[in-house]
């Protein structure tokens, strides 16, 4: 089993299910607040690999759903800069193990990485309906009750 290092928002309910579905196939979850986490520009990008810019952001966060930050149309190093200023820009959760650093939660490329398979029976019904689950996106169900929740200061993308 795997001892994965996991950086996301603390609260969140789809880092909270991922968290889940890690720990029930026997993997050690560390978790640290990505919001809060001390960035440098060097560190952050190694999360990032080769994917394009766009991917690096957080499509939830509330700077790209008003438009104020189009991610398709941003250098890698002034999203970066935008990024170490604004967390919440990032996309979630970030994911450490061993010497290999990955950003978002793709299930399947998870799993034929590190395995989600859950290690217990017991175990077996909540790991399928998870992965039944969008585990990449926000998990607030209505946009209009997703606003309210936003304005009550219960989510901060």
């Amino acid at each position: 089993m795997a001892r994965v290092i996991f950086y996301s928002k603390p609260g969140c309910q789809g880092g909270t299910k991922q968290k889940v579905l890690l720990t029930a196939a026997g993997h050690e979850v560390i978790a640290y607040n990505l919001l809060t986490e001390p960035w440098t520009v060097e560190r952050l990008r190694s999360f990032f690999g080769d994917r394009p810019v766009a991917e690096w952001f957080n499509r939830s966060s509330p700077k790209v759903k008003s438009g104020e930050v189009i991610p398709e149309t941003i250098d890698a190093e002034t999203a970066l800069v935008l990024m170490l200023r604004e967390p919440l820009l990032i996309r979630r959760p970030l994911l450490e193990i061993g010497d290999r650093r990955e950003v978002g939660f793709d299930a399947e490329k998870i799993d034929a990485w590190i395995g989600l398979k859950p290690v217990d029976e017991s175990l077996q019904e909540i790991s399928e309906n998870l992965m039944k689950q969008d585990l990449q996106n926000c998990s607030h169900a209505h946009v209009k009750s997703h606003e309210h929740h936003h304005k009550e200061g219960g989510c901060k993308h």
